[in-house]
């Protein structure tokens, strides 16, 4: 990383890699953290040497998730899983080597790849019916729109942590309906505890 950095010198670098499989985090914690906090770090490093911009998109994940109200960038951080964890200690790796950061918390991400949509529309092409959970609740963002932030937000040098969604809230469940429903796709959704649930 160091070496690409210093052939390529970029102005700006926007870290989007992620170990964000949240089993497989917990299945293998030393992966979790070479990708989602070492990468971080050396990435930082690079930034601060070439004085390039960072943005480091993160997760709201690096909260628990039992406040009943939406998250503010100022809440203490207090993640639960390994990814949350792994997470987290990638955004302290930015704060410390480099001052001009940019770090995206986002939530519920959909677009091209491994999300919670693309498993849903993929799973349920061969299934009748399928389990989600109903007790969790987020955000769910538009890949492109976030892109849009970015673009919009590393131009500037309005430096610090930000978090992006898209407007409104839902449950798993309701997504899992909503997506049903513009596919046309029949199959039941049953609305379960996340203990029970088949999709995250």
């Amino acid at each position: 990383v160091l070496r690409f950095g210093e052939m390529n010198r970029p102005d700006i670098i926007i870290n989007c890699a992620g170990l964000t499989n949240i089993e497989e985090c917990e299945n293998d914690i030393s992966k979790a953290y070479k990708v989602n906090a070492l990468g971080a770090r050396n990435l930082s490093i690079i930034a601060r040497k070439l004085e390039a911009k960072l943005v480091h998109i993160s997760t709201d994940d690096v909260f628990d998730g039992l406040s009943d109200k939406p998250y503010n960038e100022f809440d203490v951080t207090n993640p639960r899983t390994v990814y949350g964890k792994s997470k987290c200690a990638g955004e302290g790796y930015v704060k410390e080597f480099t001052q001009r950061h940019f770090i995206i918390r986002s939530t519920w991400v959909y677009g091209e790849g491994y999300n919670f949509v693309n498993k849903f529309i993929e799973e349920t092409k061969n299934k009748g019916e399928v389990t989600v959970a109903s007790d969790q609740f987020g955000s769910p963002t538009s890949a492109e729109e976030l892109a849009k932030f970015i673009l919009h937000i590393m131009t500037t040098g309005e430096y610090g942590t930000y978090h992006a969604t898209c407007k409104g809230v839902c449950s798993r469940f309701e997504l899992a309906e909503k997506i049903a429903e513009i596919l046309g796709r029949d199959v039941k959704i049953h609305p379960v505890p996340s203990k029970d649930n088949e999709f995250s």
